[in-house]
């Protein structure tokens, strides 16, 4: 069989390097490889805000590398990482939606684009410091299990990996909690053992979306009125950028109840505002569906689901209604989910699929 050869990316964070660190113990033939991919800006700015993948990411990554003794590369993905993450970030808010950009990055650059490359030079499999782990199923498919610790379970952002991907993937660090991989960097002496984790959206450390997307973009955002349900004009908003359904902070209107997003209309700049009743939702309706533990769905299934990244989860009844398309009906109303962000299906601790909401 020989020794098995695989490309970590890193981050130059905590568990990218503790990952590196474990698969050399398992004997495999590791290369470091540091993902290009958005860094262009002033040292001063990136050190403030040390994203997962800024210039002093680089750095730390080839220091973690020379400790470990194994190979450190950069590799160029500016233009994948325009196309597949930033472009369609940008859109996604233009046409009102909520866009998830890691969800992109993680099937289109993190895997797609560098596993490629990484085979092209000979690796077998890649690996990242994801708190998930991959798991083959009796029926041969390949699937994420939820990690050792729910405090930390990265499984939600990466439900739109294929099979194929998830067959050339490792993710060690998934059976172990932060504190554990902490421990294990300070253990081996690396100097990023007490590092921050990365917050935020990558290429927005400051998270004034709206604020980087006028800067970097033509689109301009034009102030438009907030609504009700019955088209009633409610007050003056900033711009369809600014918001996302759901929101109920920094909306700046005095209506003597706690009002939310209900729905952003960009054919006629409008931000539809409502109370938290009429922000409940019984059903959800989703497409770019990607199955995973399964092929597909045969019948109603009634499931565990994840509407955001940091929600607890909710029951519910799915169903495929077309191709591409299924209705989620949940055993009891939930606040209004946001279009374009994705709903997660969980069968137990494993992650049956999922989609974009609609």
């Amino acid at each position: 069989m020989g020794q098995k050869t695989v490309v970590v990316g890193m981050s130059g964070g905590v568990d990218s390097s503790v990952a590196a660190y474990l698969l050399k113990e398992q004997g495999y033939r590791v290369i470091g490889v540091t993902m290009q991919i958005w860094q262009e800006e002033a040292r001063e700015h990136q050190e403030e805000n040390g994203g997962c993948c800024g210039l002093s990411a680089v750095d730390d990554a080839r220091r973690v590398c020379a400790a470990l003794d194994i190979p450190h590369y950069v590799m160029n993905f500016k233009e994948e990482f325009k196309h597949y993450v930033i472009d369609y970030f940008v859109e996604e808010y233009a046409r009102g939606r909520t866009p998830n950009p890691c969800i992109a990055c993680n099937r289109y650059v993190k895997w797609e684009s560098l596993l490629q490359r990484s085979q092209m030079i000979g690796a077998d499999y890649i690996a990242t410091g994801h708190y998930a782990r991959i798991v083959q199923l009796e029926n041969g498919r390949h699937t994420l299990r939820r990690s050792a610790t729910l405090a930390k379970d990265q499984t939600y952002a990466l439900y739109n990996l294929t099979q194929e991907q998830l067959r050339h993937t490792l993710m060690p660090v998934g059976e172990y909690t932060k504190e554990q991989v902490r421990e294990i960097a300070e253990k081996i002496g690396l100097l990023v053992a007490g590092k921050p984790d990365s917050q935020d959206i990558c290429f927005v450390p400051d998270g004034d979306y709206a604020g980087y997307i006028e800067r970097e973009t033509k689109f301009e955002s034009i102030p438009g009125n907030f609504v009700d349900s019955d088209g009633k004009v409610l007050g003056t908003h900033k711009g369809i950028i600014h918001y996302t359904v759901g929101q109920r902070k920094g909306l700046g209107l005095a209506l003597g109840y706690p009002a939310f997003v209900l729905e952003i209309r960009p054919e006629t700049n409008e931000v539809v505002i409502g109370s938290k009743a009429e922000s409940m939702r019984e059903a959800l309706y989703a497409n770019h569906l990607n199955w995973m533990s399964v092929e597909g769905l045969k019948g109603a299934t009634h499931v565990f689901a994840k509407i955001r990244y940091n929600h607890k989860g909710a029951w519910c009844t799915v169903e495929q209604i077309e191709e591409d398309r299924v209705v989620c009906r949940f055993d009891e109303p939930l606040g209004v989910p946001a279009p374009g962000q994705a709903v997660v299906f969980y069968d137990g601790d494993c992650v049956l699929g999922g989609g974009t909401i609609q």
